[in-house]
């Protein structure tokens, strides 16, 4: 079984999608072989989604996330 994160491309008038060749060969699929294919949507994790999600806090969502990335960003980028 494969399962990999991918995004939808447009091939001509359809949509398709990539797998790569490592997680083929794994497999050992064929060109012309049938294959059952389960799409599901992947959900983007956003700070200020979490946190407009909770009540009660003093600060506004925006703010909070702007000090997060602040605080990440003196982390990793110096």
């Amino acid at each position: 079984m494969i399962e990999v994160e991918t995004r939808l491309k447009t091939w001509g008038n359809s949509i398709g999608i990539v797998i790569p060749k490592e997680k083929i060969e794994k497999e050992r699929l064929k060109i012309d072989q049938n294959v059952r294919v389960i799409i599901s949507p992947t959900k983007m994790l956003k700070v200020e989604n979490i946190f407009g999600k909770l009540k009660g806090w003093k600060r506004p969502t925006r703010g909070i996330a702007a000090s997060m990335d602040k605080d990440l960003d003196s982390k990793f980028f110096k």
